[in-house]
């Protein structure tokens, strides 16, 4: 009994040792040196500066830039869920109306549709990326508030368009702080 309660301390040392430390070391090794942008949160500097992630979408309600989808969890990558609400919840309602309000508000001659992923939230509620269609339906927003011509700002649009990934996965799509940062660089 007491040889059989050794193996087991033993085993569970050893097991405690190999998962809990060095299985972990050897990935953040590996991460770091084939991965480190990924690996270190893929972080976007401005001028030495963190202005934000490739990877957590930013709040933007400023007319002169591009808007991200909706959040859920107010950008707070800690608490990152959606908002789970079924599609006749009355909150869910009020969310997409609110939306739908303030993007009329700042536009209020764009008659175009309102593209669906501009009044919604992702799944994890933090999707740094908007659809095509939902950029190009904000271009003429973005380029009267800039004085900028809507043919600059849609090859600006088109310049971040980033593909399908592998080529065969999801939709094609636009980083917003990477878009609205190339915005200020632009103006």
């Amino acid at each position: 009994m007491h040889r059989q309660l050794r193996y087991a301390i033993g085993f569970v040392v050893l097991l405690t040792v190999l998962t809990g430390v060095i299985y972990p070391l050897a990935v953040t090794g590996i991460a770091q040196t084939l991965f480190r942008h990924q690996a270190d949160g893929s972080l976007i500097e401005e001028n030495g500066d963190t202005v934000g992630s490739e990877l957590i979408g930013q709040p933007f309600s400023d007319p002169r830039y591009f808007w991200g989808r909706l959040s859920a969890t107010e950008y707070d990558a800690a608490a990152s869920s959606g908002s789970n609400y079924g599609p006749t919840n009355p909150a869910l309602l009020e969310a997409i109306q609110a939306r739908i309000d303030a993007l009329k508000a700042v536009d209020p001659d764009n008659q175009e549709p309102i593209p669906v992923d501009l009044v919604t939230s992702s799944g994890s509620g933090l999707d740094p990326h908007v659809s095509v269609a939902a950029a190009l339906y904000q271009v003429p927003r973005v380029a009267r508030y800039r004085e900028l011509g809507e043919d600059q700002v849609s090859a600006l649009v088109e310049r971040f368009t980033e593909g399908r990934q592998f080529g065969i996965l999801g939709e094609p799509r636009i980083n917003v702080l990477k878009l609205n940062l190339a915005l200020d660089e632009l103006t």
